[in-house]
């Protein structure tokens, strides 16, 4: 056979180094060692992830020491020795049975000393054997071996192993051309190499694939099935470098940066998970993980599933995939099903709300009422309040109160010059920065899917081409239609009836019909001047002192000295304006104990005056001027009620010319018109003539004319104000009105009536004059807020001025 000369391949690691493959044409196939040559025992060289075939001669390094004794050992006697591989590489200290069973017998070609100081050595492969008992382990592994002789190809197959021959020499040559891995010169080598054995030897030597697969051939004895297998593994490799060339080829096509980077992370997950550190499998893992600890329906279970199967199929630095994951964080974080344990313990609840809370008995009253039907019902659906009234009343801070005594989370949701429906809904997820809705958020916030929400200020909602979020309410509000709310970002329903919603409101004329339609109304209407003073004492005077680093007992404010801070110093339904002016109070004593300035513990009216300055209120009070044509009326605002003064004159003119003064709204200007014109159509029952009306001009005035007044409740006033301007008759002392009349005389009942009461109170007012349809708005009241007051309930214009006005003075 000629000689030919080839370049060397890496082909592994062998022990602790490297080790490359050389072939070398003119080496037989091993087979004229007999088993007589062989010692009994023979040394074993172990090798890590490379195999020595019979003919073929492989460098290898050489790193353990039992190794080197071993080689120079052999290299002196020149005898045989056996080369198995390791099942295991990383075992330092094999024994045979770290081994495979079958391995070559193998001789020393040279030792050569490397630059390094390495150790390298060429060995050549002998024939096949299998390992026997082990023998000896020092200075270097010895076991018994059996010289494996291979099966010649029977003449039934030789045509065949023929055809595989040629096909292997074919197969190999397209290899060796293509994977640019093996030198090229192996290739010319394959195609003159006749012996079939040593064919098979050097191409599975020579050729990339997996040591195991090489190790499978090396322990076939047949020469034939050792071919077919050999084929059968170099057809897998053409194939898939057929596939790989096709692909690259594709990709060269069209492959762009995006691509690139593509392909470049596909590269970094892969090492990532080589390495078992790939962050984007640990974060899907975290979300099915989490998932399974839910409290949620089958169906909630089976699209959330869908919705991640989608997230393992999407590019991590795609835009997508940050937007799938943060969905599927928030269907995790919302509590599905997961509520806290009411307490229905009545009498508890009972002390929570009295603690809280001074006063509001009604409230409390309808609180205790719904806790009982709980308990007995076990329904966890709730019925939707709203708390209306003016500002300070104690509405929101209720909320909190309601969430203790129940045991509940408590959530607010401030709907202030909220005008865009998305804000309730939500964005659909395919939007850029889209979010759940701000009621989803909220129950995401609380952790369960029972808290008390609070939507404060329901009465200042607006809307504009966003859509109306009142609309959007109603569906949040409905008990029959909240159990399945969809919300645009989570795309599936969410059960809201077990939520108890608590609105709030100063104006419930500003709220859509159909939604007020939706909600129990509970009035707030405001505090009697007792129950402020002991709201300040109990609450606000303790809060400020904390607030203000004071020891509680720092001050002390008699009752007294407390109604004159609130008569004087405040005007308002609520204790807003009383809380800031007792923080005021707290200032003036932190600047005393700050400086070390002595000062008495009990406060009085002087000290408050020298705090404060001079009283800011007074003008809220009857005036006892005994004048015609002035009337006191009743108004509610948003602050609460108050009293107003109508006032009219009459002059001299032509055409009975009316004018309006006093920054009056629409509705009050109506009421002054009416009113005119009434007392015009009957003016013979009046005592008056036409001429009074055409030779005389009207002007009608109410004073504060810098604060805007508007509201269906002056008409009575304004009528007795022009009747008692043109008799000259004056009006009782004390005596205050509110009412609206028709053209035909008739008094309309009005609202507010519990505000106009305590500001009728406030302004030292004994009689009022009512409608007499508004009896049952005064039958509702507490005793305590109607003592001292008596109430005139009239039905026409007739009975307000009989009632009202005094006869002419002499």
């Amino acid at each position: 056979m000629s000689n030919y000369k080839l370049s060397i391949k890496k082909i592994g690691v062998l022990e602790s180094g490297h080790s490359e493959v050389i072939q070398l044409s003119d080496c037989s196939d091993g087979q004229d060692v007999s088993q007589n040559e062989i010692p009994e025992s023979v040394p074993i060289l172990t090798l890590r992830n490379a195999i020595l075939f019979p003919g073929v001669v492989l460098p290898v390094s050489i790193g353990r020491k039992s190794s080197l004794a071993l080689i120079k050992d052999m290299e002196k006697s020149n005898g045989y020795f056996a080369a198995s591989m390791q099942v295991d590489p990383s075992v330092e200290s094999p024994e045979v049975s770290d081994l495979y069973p079958v391995g070559t017998i193998a001789r020393v070609v040279k030792v050569l000393e490397m630059p390094d100081g390495s150790t390298s050595v060429i060995l050549q492969g002998r024939v096949r054997v299998r390992l026997g008992e082990q023998t000896q382990t020092e200075p270097y592994l010895h076991a018994s071996v059996t010289i494996l002789d291979d099966i010649p190809v029977d003449d039934a197959h030789d045509t065949e192993f023929v055809a595989v021959c040629s096909s292997l020499k074919d197969m190999a040559s397209r290899l060796i051309k293509e994977s640019g891995v093996v030198p090229p010169e192996a290739s010319f080598a394959v195609k003159n190499i006749d012996a079939g054995s040593f064919l098979l030897n050097f191409i599975a030597s020579n050729i990339d694939i997996k040591v195991e697969d090489k190790q499978n051939i090396l322990q076939l004895d047949s020469v034939y099935e050792r071919g077919l297998e050999l084929l059968k593994i170099l057809s897998q490799e053409v194939q898939f470098l057929e596939l790989k060339k096709d692909i690259q080829a594709k990709v060269k096509q069209g492959i762009d940066q995006q691509q690139r980077e593509y392909m470049l992370q596909q590269q970094i997950r892969t090492i990532q998970d080589e390495l078992g550190d790939n962050p984007v499998d640990q974060e899907i893992d975290s979300l099915k993980s989490r998932s399974e600890n839910k409290k949620w329906s089958a169906q909630v279970a089976e699209y959330f599933d869908k919705e991640l199967d989608k997230l393992t199929r999407l590019n991590p630095n795609a835009s997508e995939y940050s937007v799938q994951y943060n969905y599927l964080e928030t269907l995790l974080n919302l509590p599905w099903d997961e509520t806290t344990n009411d307490v229905f313990d009545l009498k508890k609840a009972r002390q929570v709300l009295d603690h809280d809370h001074f006063g509001i008995e009604k409230v409390k009253e309808r609180i205790l009422e719904h806790l009982a039907v709980l308990k007995l019902k076990k329904d966890l659906k709730s019925p939707i309040l709203c708390l209306y009234g003016p500002p300070g009343v104690g509405k929101t801070s209720l909320g909190k109160s309601i969430a203790n005594a129940l045991g509940r989370k408590y959530v607010r949701m401030s709907l202030g010059g909220v005008h865009d429906e998305s804000e309730i809904r939500g964005h659909r997820k395919t939007y850029i920065g889209a979010m759940p809705g701000r009621i989803i958020q909220s129950i995401e916030k609380a952790g369960t899917s029972n808290p008390v929400f609070i939507l404060d200020e329901i009465d200042k909602l607006s809307n504009d081409y966003h859509g109306d979020p009142s609309s959007a309410l109603l569906e949040v509000l409905d008990p029959e239609q909240n159990s399945a709310f969809h919300d645009n970002y989570l795309e599936i329903d969410y059960d809201l009836s077990k939520v108890m919603f608590i609105a709030t409101a100063n104006n419930i004329s500003n709220i859509q019909p159909p939604l007020l339609d939706r909600m129990e109304l509970i009035d707030l209407s405001g505090y009697l001047l007792e129950e402020k003073v002991e709201i300040a004492i109990r609450h606000l005077l303790p809060k400020q002192l904390g607030n203000h680093g004071l020891p509680v007992d720092c001050i002390t404010i008699s009752k007294k000295v407390m109604s004159f801070i609130i008569e004087n110093y405040t005007r308002e339904s609520g204790v807003r304006e009383l809380d800031k002016t007792l923080a005021s109070i707290c200032r003036k004593i932190a600047m005393k104990v700050a400086g070390k300035v002595r000062f008495k513990k009990a406060l009085t009216q002087a000290n408050i005056i020298e705090f404060l300055g001079r009283e800011k209120y007074s003008h809220d009070i009857w005036e006892d001027e005994n004048i015609p044509g002035v009337v006191t009326g009743l108004a509610w605002t948003a602050v609460g009620g108050e009293i107003l003064f109508v006032e009219t004159s009459v002059s001299e003119g032509k055409g009975g010319k009316l004018t309006l003064t006093g920054n009056l709204g629409d509705v009050m200007k109506e009421s002054a018109v009416i009113a005119l014109e009434y007392v015009r159509a009957h003016a013979a029952k009046f005592g008056l003539k036409a001429d009074d009306f055409e030779n005389n001009n009207f002007h009608i005035h109410v004073p504060e004319g810098a604060i805007p007044k508007d509201g269906p409740s002056a008409g009575v006033t304004m009528a007795t104000s022009i009747v008692s301007a043109l008799t000259h008759r004056c009006v009782r002392k004390r005596l205050a009105m509110t009412g609206e009349i028709t053209l035909r005389g008739k008094v309309l009942p009005v609202g507010g009536i519990k505000e106009k009461i305590l500001a009728a109170k406030r302004a030292g007012i004994t009689d009022i004059v009512l409608s007499a349809e508004n009896t049952k708005d005064i039958e509702e009241i507490k005793e305590v807020y109607i003592k001292g007051l008596q109430f005139h309930y009239v039905k026409t214009i007739d009975e307000v001025l009989e009632t009202a006005l005094l006869e002419p003075a002499e």
